[in-house]
């Protein structure tokens, strides 16, 4: 299983006090050293982390392969296409969300805008994904626009794992919806799990490629490892949190490990 380190959280250090400071660049090489098998960030519409020189800067210097998170905005795609990533996974923005909340809409009219958006980059060789919620209408959807990956939305997971097992429950943060008794998150948890090891196996047999991400940590990750089916986990936040006590090229060799034991 490969693992892809999303740094765009060391762009939102940097830009929390509009300096030159940390460098995201600079974790590249480290991501490289510590045995990461891929780099990812996300130029957002809003700039709030990842500034186009960032993602230029990163592409041109990077021995790892680079996928670039997006959305269809045109302006965003003439970029990604200008650039030239290894990979683009189109994933859904909304301005005034904290980070990415649910996976694509595939419904009209969004699914003719990724459509063309799609077929624009791979007429360029640029590799393509969806982001999408482990659910078969997604999967169909992704396969008759013809992208060669899907990366399923594993928020869902993290959130009730989070609040079964960590002590969200009991701050500012609870996930209110989820704060219920504990016997009813333990079957969430399962139908969760079962439901992306499901989409997994779906998404196979169409010959899709399967990434998963999104709320993925050390304690969570167990699981999601474990299934066959995905070739690659993006992670982020985590990781980059746990560098602040342990730096980042341990906190990358700590996931690696954790995921390859669970293999």
């Amino acid at each position: 299983m490969l693992l892809g380190v999303n740094i765009d959280h060391i762009a939102v250090l940097r830009e929390a006090r509009k300096i030159n400071d940390p460098d995201p660049l600079e974790a590249v090489f480290i991501a490289k050293r510590a045995g990461a098998d891929q780099i990812t960030v996300h130029l957002r519409e809003d700039r709030r982390h990842i500034q186009d020189e960032d993602v230029k800067r990163i592409i041109q210097s990077s021995s790892l392969a680079v996928n670039l998170e997006c959305s269809v905005d045109p302006d965003i795609v003439e970029i990604v296409a200008d650039l030239k990533p290894h990979r683009a996974t189109f994933v859904p923005e909304k301005r005034e969300e904290v980070t990415t909340e649910g996976g694509l809409d595939m419904n009209e009219p969004n699914f003719s805008n990724l459509d063309k958006a799609v077929h624009y980059l791979k007429a360029r060789e640029i590799e393509t994904s969806l982001f999408i919620d482990p659910t078969k209408e997604a999967i169909r959807g992704a396969k008759t626009i013809g992208v060669e990956w899907v990366e399923f939305h594993t928020g869902t997971y993290a959130n009730i794992y989070a609040m079964l097992f960590s002590g969200l429950s009991k701050t500012h943060h609870c996930i209110k919806e989820l704060d219920i008794d504990r016997s009813k998150l333990k079957k969430l948890l399962k139908k969760s799990l079962l439901e992306l090891e499901s989409a997994c196996e779906y998404a196979d047999e169409f010959g899709l490629n399967i990434a998963a991400g999104h709320g993925l940590n050390y304690q969570n990750v167990e699981a999601i490892a474990k299934i066959e089916k995905i070739k690659e986990l993006n992670i982020g936040q985590s990781i980059i949190a746990r560098s602040i006590y342990t730096g980042l090229e341990n906190s990358i060799k700590e996931m690696a490990t954790l995921i390859k034991k669970n293999r």
